[in-house]
C-alpha cells in the first residue's frame, strides 16, 4: 500500500506569550490508500486538532503534513470531514444541504447530473423520504446522516471522521457504525476515524493508534486489528481475538493515563495545580 496522507514530526500550539499551550508534539502518522485507521484518545487530548491538521484547516507550527506528496496543502474536497456537530445550514433542506456541496465540486456538470448525485447519496444513507425537511425537523442521527451524505457526495479521496457518532444514542450509533462500515467496504476510500470508544474502533478499523493524554500529546503504540470482515458486533462479543485486542488497547490507555497523571505531580506527591481554600461566607473575617 502507498501512503496518501502523512504527518511528519508535527507539533501544534495555541495561545501567545506566556499563555502558550502545546497541544500536539512530534506526531508521526501515515495513512495508506484504502486503509481504515482509528485514532483513540481521551477528551481534550487534541484529537480534533489532529483532524484539522490533516484536513488543512490548521497549519503545523513544526513538521510537515503531506497529502499525495504535497507539503501542508490547503483545505479541499479531496479530504472530506464529518464533524460531531453536523454543521448543517438550518435554512436549507436535506436535499439543499447536500446539493450545496455537490454544486461546489461538480460545477462543470449538468444540473441533471448534479441532481442525480445528490439523490444517490441521500438514498445511500436512507434519507430519501426526508429530502424536503429542514435540519430542525430531523433527529440527531438523521442530521448526522445528512452530514455524511454531503461529505461522501463530494467523492473525497480521504474521509476524516471527527467523533461523528459521539452525541448519538446507542441504537442510532450502532446503525451509523454499520453504515460507515458498508460504505467503506463498497468504496474502499481511505478513512480516519477519531473516537474515544475502543469497541467502535475495533468494529471498524484496520489499525488503532492511541493518542496519549495532553498537553504535548503524541501518538502511542499501534494495534493491528486483524479481525475478519465483515464484522458482526454480536459475534465479536464471543471472539477470543476481539477480547484479547480490546483488553490490550484498554490496558494500554489506562497505562498512559496513569503515566500522564504521575507526570503532573510534583516531588511531594501533590498535584501542581492546587485548589484554592474556600471559606463559607458567614465564616469569613472582614
Amino acid at each position: 500500500m502507498s501512503a496518501i496522507l502523512e504527518l511528519k514530526n508535527v507539533s501544534k500550539s495555541f495561545g501567545a506569550g506566556g499563555a502558550v499551550t502545546e497541544v500536539l508534539r512530534s506526531v508521526d502518522l501515515t495513512l495508506n490508500e484504502g486503509e481504515f485507521v482509528a485514532i483513540v484518545g481521551f477528551s481534550g487530548s487534541g484529537k480534533s486538532t489532529l483532524v484539522n491538521l490533516l484536513s488543512g484547516l490548521l497549519k503545523p507550527d513544526r513538521g510537515e503534513v503531506l497529502f499525495k506528496g504535497q507539503k501542508n496543502p490547503e483545505p479541499g474536497p479531496d479530504r472530506g470531514v464529518v464533524f460531531q456537530n453536523y454543521s448543517l445550514l438550518p435554512w436549507l433542506s436535506v436535499y439543499e444541504n447536500v446539493r450545496l456541496a455537490v454544486d461546489q465540486v461538480m460545477a462543470d456538470k449538468s444540473l441533471e447530473e448534479r441532481d442525480q448525485r445528490v439523490r444517490q447519496y441521500v438514498d445511500m444513507v436512507s434519507l430519501t423520504p426526508a429530502m424536503p425537511k429542514k435540519p430542525s425537523e430531523l433527529s440527531g442521527g438523521m442530521r448526522q446522516r445528512v452530514s455524511l451524505a454531503r461529505t461522501l457526495a463530494m467523492s473525497p479521496d480521504i474521509l476524516l471522521l471527527d467523533e461523528p457518532l459521539g452525541a448519538l444514542d446507542a441504537l442510532t450509533r450502532a446503525v451509523l457504525q454499520d453504515e460507515i462500515a458498508n460504505i467503506w467496504a463498497r468504496d474502499k476510500k481511505t478513512v480516519l476515524l477519531v473516537t474515544n470508544d475502543v469497541d467502535e474502533a475495533l468494529l471498524l478499523a484496520d489499525r488503532i493508534v492511541p493518542l496519549k493524554p495532553g498537553p504535548k500529546a503524541t501518538l502511542g503504540q499501534e494495534f493491528v486489528v486483524d479481525l475478519e470482515r465483515p464484522r458482526d458486533r454480536q459475534g465479536l462479543n464471543h471472539d477470543e481475538r476481539f477480547k484479547k485486542l480490546r483488553n490490550e488497547v484498554v490496558a494500554y490507555l489506562n497505562h498512559v493515563r496513569s503515566e500522564a497523571r504521575a507526570g503532573q505531580r510534583n516531588t511531594t506527591g501533590k498535584s501542581k495545580a492546587q485548589l484554592p481554600q474556600l471559606v463559607p461566607a458567614d465564616l469569613r473575617v472582614e
